[in-house]
């Protein structure tokens, strides 16, 4: 009985442990403030579902094109093609694909992608105008840290012999698509880690855990934001 206490007394430590550290890399930026930037004339945005963040970028701007990387015609479903803004999410394969709406969360499927090392898909979502319904936020970068976040955006998609991105399947609307990606899921790498990587890329304030989507978007902020 005396052993079984000191376990149970471990395993609380060890979970209040666990959960300070993450609430403290929560709230914690990666950046202070310390350096700032001009020319910031370029716009990236950031979609919150509640659960998975996304980027949110223009389909064509003065410096970069995304249909030179992506085809519009793979969305079968959708003859409109004046699509102006691009959504880009990462994560667990079998989640995307099987969970359109949390109504339809597996418990299996959820278990694998916290627990277990899973394939990775790309969510890419094309808008003519961004949704008022979703929630986003929006700050500006320099052109060196947008073609950085291109890059990095570009780079997550996994590619076939012949250097072409991999189309799974239409998504779950008539103007998405996913894609084969680079990495495996995690729990220590879930689709807000990727958001964040891609962040941190352009300058772009993050928190220390970006574990969770409002985390993310609690600390949106770039550098020129930080020198006003």
């Amino acid at each position: 009985m005396r052993y079984l206490k000191k376990i149970c007394r471990y395993l609380v430590f060890s979970t209040l442990s666990i959960l300070t550290v993450l609430t403290i890399g929560y709230f914690t930026p990666t950046k202070w403030c310390n350096s700032s930037q001009s020319n910031c004339h370029l716009t990236i945005c950031v979609s919150d579902t509640g659960i998975h963040t996304n980027i949110v970028v223009p389909v064509k701007n003065d410096i970069f094109d995304w249909k030179i990387y992506l085809k519009i015609d793979d969305i079968k479903n959708n003859s409109e093609t004046n699509y102006n803004y691009l959504s880009f999410g990462w994560g667990d394969r079998a989640f995307y694909l099987t969970t359109p709406t949390l109504a339809d969360l597996n418990l299996m499927t959820t278990f694998n992608a916290l627990f277990l090392p899973t394939p990775s898909v790309m969510d890419v979502q094309w808008y003519q105008v961004i949704p008022n319904h979703i929630e986003r936020r929006c700050v500006g970068v320099s052109q060196t840290d947008y073609l950085n976040l291109m890059k990095f955006i570009n780079d997550s998609f996994q590619l076939d012999d012949r250097g072409r991105k991999i189309r799974i399947s239409q998504g779950h609307s008539s103007h998405s698509s996913f894609y084969e990606a680079k990495g495996s899921y995690s729990i220590l790498r879930n689709c807000n880690s990727w958001t964040a990587e891609g962040l941190r890329k352009a300058n772009v304030n993050t928190p220390l855990w970006p574990g969770l989507s409002s985390g993310i978007m609690l600390h949106l902020k770039n550098s020129c934001e930080c020198s006003q």
